[in-house]
């Protein structure tokens, strides 16, 4: 496929609102590509297909009887499978969930992308139970990257990446608790957005780590990203996380001149354990934004640390009764992850928890007297699928344990990040744009600065 997409969400919803494009074709359009191409890329376990032509005939009854429509009208949209979609039972993509019963009633960022128009056109593979940063499931098979269909689409939202940046639908939405949005982004080659901790409701997902779980939306351009962020906006009684802030929109604020903040270089760990392609990336990224101060983030490995022990333990005190019950249906790296982590000493999470509330002070000083911190969102473009290690530094190290080597000590703190595309050749890799809490108005108009200098780009697919 070399083809461009066939547009961007806000084009496409322009066009429906317009009356120069109907729901229904934009709709039809959509389930077309993903026929064709789906059986390379395998990014999708479920397509909804009689629902998304009911959705779609509704908005075009809604244009025609003069009623207003949603910002999103008649753009279509899917999402990660640990999404509650009423009718479908929510897999998290293992096989011991495909025995629960449908979901009932469809996920809160569901609701309210369908409420703002969007048509969801089905559910997309994943990691088994998001613990996993390769977008490889034994039981779904290989999400695959659609720049190279030989290499990893990443994990664990490799469906979502897979599919946006395979041009299938324009946006879709995935969860990150250690990088599951930014390590897709950057092998993808697209924009995702990691929002601040509690900003968007998790409500009707399924959960890995509570205390770091994040859901966010993939896309092809910042504004398509800033559509579908403000869209899912808004406090929710049914997530505690998520109580209290109050809309706060960003697509109005995209072209508002970022001359005036103030952007830096994360240092030291973050200019460690990376290929020379993450460090041109992160170096065009900077040059851009006149960026030349580079501040060091104190105890960054020792957050990444305490990051993995906080996942584990609360993973396995999840999944101990399925650990007990049907050991052997777990993907084998997933299960042996939760088992230690089941083992781990009491004192050690207590340890980590309080490094972590240290961690975050440190950060509020940094954003003191920076708007914007600058670093790689992964160490290397896409490995082939099926590779164990990679070598650095003449060291091999496990690919699955260190992709997501400078994402975890940002959501351990659960800072919001805006992963850009760097086009490189012959594979695209990502760059992490990092703010202060709820400030994703900031990353997000960085973003789009970055996307109007031609900096940053979801180049179209080429691999399939």
């Amino acid at each position: 496929m070399t083809t461009a997409p066939e547009g961007t969400a806000a084009n496409i919803a322009r066009a429906v609102a317009g009356g120069k494009l109907s729901a229904l074709d934009a709709t039809e359009a959509a389930l077309a590509r993903i026929k064709q191409h789906d059986t390379i890329l395998n990014s999708f376990t479920d397509v909804t297909a009689e629902r998304a032509r009911a959705k779609a005939r509704a908005i075009d009854a809604d244009i025609a009887a003069g009623r207003k429509v949603g910002p999103l009208a008649g753009v279509p949209f899917a999402v990660k499978n640990l999404f509650d979609v009423a009718g479908l039972p929510t897999r998290a993509g293992s096989k011991i969930n495909r025995d629960r019963a449908p979901a009932a009633r469809d996920a809160t960022l569901i609701e309210r992308m369908e409420a703002a128009g969007a048509v969801l056109v089905g559910a997309l593979n994943m990691g088994e139970y998001a613990y996993d940063f390769t977008g490889e499931n034994v039981h779904d098979g290989p999400s695959r990257n659609p720049h190279d269909v030989t290499r990893m689409s990443g994990g664990s939202s490799g469906g979502s990446g897979s599919a946006v940046g395979g041009a299938l639908v324009p946006i879709a939405l995935g969860s990150d608790t250690n990088g599951s949005i930014r390590v897709p982004s950057s092998f993808c080659g697209i924009f995702g957005l990691k929002p601040t901790y509690g900003r968007l409701s998790r409500a009707r997902s399924f959960p890995f780590v509570a205390s770091l779980d994040h859901l966010g939306p993939f896309a092809r351009s910042v504004t398509d990203l800033a559509l579908a962020y403000d869209a899912m906006q808004g406090p929710d009684a049914d997530d505690a996380a998520c109580t209290t802030r109050p809309v706060e929109p960003v697509t109005p604020l995209l072209s508002e001149p970022i001359s005036g903040l103030r952007v830096a270089i994360a240092g030291g760990y973050f200019q460690k354990n990376v290929f020379p392609e993450a460090v041109e990336a992160v170096g065009r990224v900077a040059k851009a934004l006149g960026a030349t101060r580079v501040v060091d983030i104190p105890e960054a490995a020792r957050a990444r640390a305490a990051a993995y022990v906080i996942t584990t333990t609360e993973g396995a005190s999840l999944h101990l009764d399925r650990l007990r019950q049907r050991p052997n249906d777990f993907d084998p790296a997933v299960r042996d992850r939760l088992i230690a982590g089941a083992m781990v000493p009491a004192a050690l999470v207590d340890r980590a928890q309080k490094f972590r509330r240290w961690y975050r002070a440190r950060l509020a000083e940094i954003f003191g007297s920076v708007d914007v911190l600058l670093a790689p969102a992964t160490p290397c473009t896409a490995p082939k699928l099926g590779q164990v290690t990679f070598k650095l530094d003449g060291v091999e190290l496990p690919v699955r344990a260190n992709i997501g080597v400078h994402t975890q000590p940002i959501s351990f703190i659960g800072l919001p990040v805006v992963a850009v595309p760097v086009p490189l050749e012959p594979m695209p890799i990502g760059v992490q744009i990092i703010a202060a809490p709820w400030r994703e108005d900031i990353a997000l108009r960085v973003a789009h600065a970055l996307e109007r200098m031609g900096v940053v780009s979801a180049p179209s697919p080429r691999g399939f």
